[in-house]
């Protein structure tokens, strides 16, 4: 037998793999069938189904992400952040829904930015809409709540990066934000580097063998990468379209009004889900009585205080700008409830 104490490297492999999002969903399985054999195979035939027939907004997804990082398109970006003010707030909104960026490549890219001296006007707005949406994320919430969901919510992302852009636009030319950086702002991860701001994007990418490559590392690793958490989702929708009674949810944020939906976005912020993960739950959700305006609310609250969305703002400003983010994230998830619940 293998002694794992001279070579510890299937122990840590083993142990990351634990951690990982295949493991919770083979013991939520698991837990299911032991606890509750009659209903194990409704529950797991649910998820199955489910995924499968996101399958093709995966795969398409995951296309478009390796194609735009192949081509390097996250450069025209960077364009957005120069000439005026107010062209550069519209801009940043828009592209903040468009840019392929992983969750840790926004602090290097935004700390460049500022480093370069685009207004904190445009920076709050790419920064507001960014976390909200993406390529990927865009297909599989239409996956997932249809279109006209997938869609409000991409309206959604630049109106609130527009908001909080000509926010911060109106309160730095009364003074405030005067000096809004850290002393030292974080470089960010070391695990991917920020994007060159100079660089030019090449759309027939497999003209370059390092592209090439580029594309194909990406395909896998993002395919991956949707997979497990959309896996993980689906577990998790079966068993609350099962095990939770829908009254409970009907009560909490089900019915009209804004209160259900104020709830719905205070609730949101602190629990915040994977982008990949909050569209199939709140399907779930919304299966049981919570209201389309409350559903809108609690996505736009989570992405907006995600800890990779937060930890940029916090390692790069000071906590007057913090703070302001995340008020305009708040008061922007409830506002777009209300109208995409009047819609």
């Amino acid at each position: 037998m293998a002694d794992l104490t001279q070579n510890p490297r299937p122990a840590k492999t083993l142990g990351r793999w634990l951690k990982t999002p295949w493991t919770l969903s083979v013991a939520l399985l698991a837990a299911a069938a032991v606890l509750d054999p009659g209903n194990f195979s409704s529950v797991a035939e649910f998820a199955a189904t489910a995924l499968v027939s996101t399958a093709k907004y995966i795969l398409f997804a995951v296309l478009l992400l390796a194609y735009l990082k192949a081509t390097g398109a996250e450069a025209m970006v960077a364009r957005a952040f120069e000439g005026r003010e107010t062209r550069m707030i519209f801009l940043a909104a828009l592209f903040g829904g468009l840019a392929p960026f992983c969750s840790c490549e926004v602090i290097p890219f935004i700390a460049g930015l500022l480093a370069l001296g685009a207004p904190l006007s445009a920076v709050m707005a790419f920064w507001l809409s960014s976390p909200l949406i993406d390529p990927p994320t865009l297909l599989i919430t239409a996956g997932a709540l249809g279109w006209l969901f997938a869609i409000g919510k991409a309206v959604a992302a630049v109106a609130l990066g527009l908001f909080g852009g000509f926010a911060v636009k109106l309160l730095r030319g009364q003074g405030v934000f005067a000096s809004p950086l850290r002393k030292q702002p974080a470089a960010g991860c070391s695990s991917c580097g920020g994007p060159k701001l100079d660089a030019k994007p090449n759309w027939r990418f497999w003209t370059e063998a390092e592209r090439k490559v580029k594309f194909r590392e990406e395909f896998v690793s993002n395919g991956v990468f949707l997979l497990k958490w959309l896996a993980l989702a689906y577990v998790l929708e079966s068993l609350l379209v099962h095990y939770v009674p829908a009254g409970v949810i009907a009560g909490l944020v089900g019915g009209e009004g804004v209160l259900p939906i104020a709830i719905a976005a205070l609730v949101g912020m602190p629990a915040y889900l994977n982008s990949y993960v909050a569209p199939p739950l709140l399907a779930g959700l919304m299966e049981q009585g919570m209201s389309a305006g409350a559903a809108m609310a609690f996505m736009v609250a989570g992405a907006v205080s995600s800890v990779p969305a937060m930890a940029a703002v916090w390692s790069l400003v000071k906590p007057k700008v913090f703070a302001t983010y995340l008020g305009l994230g708040v008061s922007g998830a409830i506002v777009s409830g209300i109208l995409f619940q009047l819609v």
